[in-house]
């Protein structure tokens, strides 16, 4: 099926989805932050370059979107145009997460991923919540 934008509008509207500093990103690592848990962002040197480290703990956080890592969630529908690109870009997506926390975990690194939807507000405090008893270990 044909994309109704232009490739100028499609290519602006692209430009503005963000890779890093996302509004998920930023709540977990200000409430990080809060809780007196210093960290590193977006760690190139590491597989699929985590959105938080902890080195202290030896723990990686990834604040996934839940359309672009596929996450069962309800929030997750195929584009219904250019589904072919999609179906490839997204799962694609996927296969590298899998490598990646492979790779991560045969380090020795604790992956913790959080889902964009459980930042929403009525399931925030009870995912960060978790967060935390997962990196002190409570």
């Amino acid at each position: 099926m044909v994309d109704n934008l232009s490739k100028e509008v499609r290519s602006k509207n692209m430009s503005h989805i963000r890779s890093t500093n996302s509004r998920p990103e930023e709540i977990v690592r200000k409430y990080l932050f809060s809780k007196g848990l210093r960290y590193r962002k977006n760690v190139r040197d590491l597989p699929g370059c985590p959105d938080i480290v902890l080195s202290k703990y030896h723990i990686v956080i990834f604040v996934n979107g839940c359309f672009w890592h596929k996450h069962n969630c309800g929030r997750f529908v195929w584009p219904s145009s250019n589904i072919e690109y999609w179906v490839t870009k997204i799962n694609r997506n996927v296969e590298r997460d899998k490598e990646n926390y492979k790779s991560l975990k045969a380090m020795g690194w604790k992956i913790l991923i959080i889902w964009e939807c459980e930042l929403k507000k009525n399931m925030r405090k009870e995912c960060l919540g978790w967060l935390i008893k997962e990196i002190k270990g409570d």
